[in-house]
């Protein structure tokens, strides 16, 4: 049923994919600026701020736990092993979701602990932006959707996780993943070869769409 639900959703990846070509770069959070800052409500039921986590690494993964997408990185447990890796290095991982109440893949504060729990997640925090206005800040249009902001506060990746865009799980273990390459990359005072890529996934589920 899942395998159905991947292929089901190409066509509404596709158009995805139209929006986020679409969208107009000046009004949204650009790679070699800084990224602009938000505050958004957690899991855990307090406020986080970006700013607070200036002098780290930052990765935002935009997210979405009903989207087949979303599925094929966390049911093969390579989302959760990335996180581990980068995470144990410093980085700090926050997982954001876009959704307005009541579209598909929504969630509360209540959702968040027993779904961490449940997938194993290890990010640093999950934040919801139900209203859609961090999401549209930075052009969020799929799920997974990946940035990556340094030390410094700029962002320095902005696109899809990797080159396969697929839903399907066996693609990931060939793929290039971006965000490990740009975090790599910085770390070790190199230039970001992909600074960007064309994200791919289900769109994000924002109220009035």
């Amino acid at each position: 049923m899942r395998q159905f639900l991947f292929y089901a959703l190409c066509a509404s990846t596709l158009l995805s994919l139209t929006l986020a070509a679409q969208t107009d770069s000046s009004s949204v959070a650009t790679v070699g600026q800084p990224a602009p800052n938000f505050t958004l409500v957690g899991g855990d039921g307090k406020k986080h701020s970006l700013d607070h986590y200036k002098g780290k690494f930052v990765v935002l993964e935009w997210t979405n736990p009903s989207c087949p997408f979303v599925h094929k990185f966390y049911d093969s447990g390579a989302m959760q092993n990335l996180q581990k890796e980068e995470t144990a290095k410093g980085v700090v991982w926050i997982r954001i979701n876009s959704g307005a109440a009541g579209k598909e893949g929504s969630q509360t504060v209540a959702d968040i602990a027993p779904y961490e729990k449940e997938n194993h997640v290890a990010s640093t925090v999950t934040l919801l932006d139900p209203d859609g206005k961090v999401g549209h800040l930075y052009g969020a249009r799929n799920t997974p959707q990946m940035f990556v902001i340094d030390p410094k506060g700029d962002l320095i990746y902005a696109g899809g996780i990797d080159d396969k865009p697929s839903a399907d799980a066996a693609d990931i273990a060939s793929a290039k993943n971006y965000v490990k390459i740009a975090l790599d990359e910085a770390m070790a005072g190199k230039p970001i070869t992909t600074p960007t890529a064309r994200p791919y996934g289900c769109s994000v589920k924002y109220a009035g769409q």
